[in-house]
């Protein structure tokens, strides 16, 4: 029944900032953003190249998401990509900070982790 993810929902604290961050350091495409009067909140669409997509939301006061300890929920969103080391040269150089890359003991790929402007953890992944 299932046949793939159809997008991804995040909400973050400071739209401007996280919209930079998804749009110019991540290169994601934007699809349409919209401002939702009667809820204060900004949506953004925002596209990878396979066509998977990204929902940035804002919300006043939304509160922090527990990231240390690990809590129940999402636990993070990997990115596959061509080439581990270019792309967190890439995010380096863009300011962005990245963990060693380490390799999946279970799949032999490389990783590393790096997180969004709220704290949110981001990996990317060998394709």
């Amino acid at each position: 029944m299932l046949q793939a993810v159809h997008h991804v929902a995040l909400i973050c604290g400071d739209y401007p900032r996280s919209k930079a961050f998804y749009t110019e350091v991540l290169g994601l495409r934007v699809v349409a953003e919209t401002y939702r009067d009667a809820r204060d909140s900004w949506k953004l669409d925002l596209a990878l190249p396979d066509g998977s997509l990204l929902e940035l939301f804002s919300f006043p006061d939304a509160p922090a998401r527990p990231s240390r300890p690990e809590a129940r929920g999402l636990r993070h969103l990997a990115f596959a990509v061509a080439d581990v080391d270019a792309a967190k040269a890439w995010l380096e150089a863009q300011d962005v900070a990245v963990e060693p890359v380490r390799v999946d003991e279970l799949t032999g790929r490389r990783f590393t982790f790096f997180a969004d402007p709220d704290g949110l953890p981001l990996e990317i992944y060998d394709r």
